[in-house]
């Protein structure tokens, strides 16, 4: 897909301040430092549209983009930060799971992983969550270009098999560094879109 324009549109902690719900939306999610600020920046062809950091926990907002004009990405707080306060962290499940729930133009969640990472238990909690409420996602692992080919290999082998467990479904692989797995990312975005 091509990208005309992305923009910032609104930072929302509760509905009543989410943008209208005229266009389709995809939400994404992952642990802190997992490299979603990048992955978005990647997908878009942007460089700091969305801000990263280095400092995990810092996103603490649903944050808003409108891309070309005729669908919005949704950024959400990246979760499992240890050194957020308890009554922090409580708000956000609350806040993404109210949005993950009843936003009815929410088409799909971007799951992002560590591709360096075994599943922790807040990752597996998180898809038996999503399939419990019948909410599509799709898995992508960031940071492919710290492994090497074999490392690759093996550890996509073993994220399907944790993930998946043989059933259908599959994890994507990218960087946002070199733009692997961008173009794979943007055609199930775009049969999305069509559906």
């Amino acid at each position: 897909m091509k990208i005309v324009s992305a923009e910032f549109m609104t930072g929302a902690v509760s509905s009543r301040q989410y943008p209208e719900p005229e266009w389709s939306e995809l939400a994404f999610v992952g642990r802190s430092n997992v490299g979603k600020s990048s992955l978005i920046n990647s997908l878009l062809n942007r460089k700091k549209l969305v801000k990263t950091s280095q400092t995990p926990g810092k996103t603490q907002e649903i944050n808003f983009f409108k891309v070309n004009g005729d669908f919005i990405f949704a950024d959400l707080p990246g979760y499992g930060f240890a050194k957020v306060p308890p009554a922090v962290q409580k708000r956000w499940k609350k806040m993404i799971e109210e949005y993950l729930l009843n936003r009815e133009t929410l088409l799909a969640v971007v799951f992002i992983i560590d591709m360096r990472r075994n599943p922790s238990p807040l990752d597996l909690d998180l898809k038996n969550w999503l399939e419990a409420c019948d909410v599509d996602y799709i898995l992508v692992g960031t940071k492919a270009d710290k492994l090497s080919q074999t490392e690759l290999k093996k550890q996509g082998r073993k994220l399907n098999d944790a993930y998946f467990e043989g059933e259908e479904g599959e994890l994507l692989i990218y960087s946002s560094k070199n733009g692997r797995g961008r173009k794979e990312l943007w055609s199930v975005i775009t049969a999305l879109m069509e559906k």
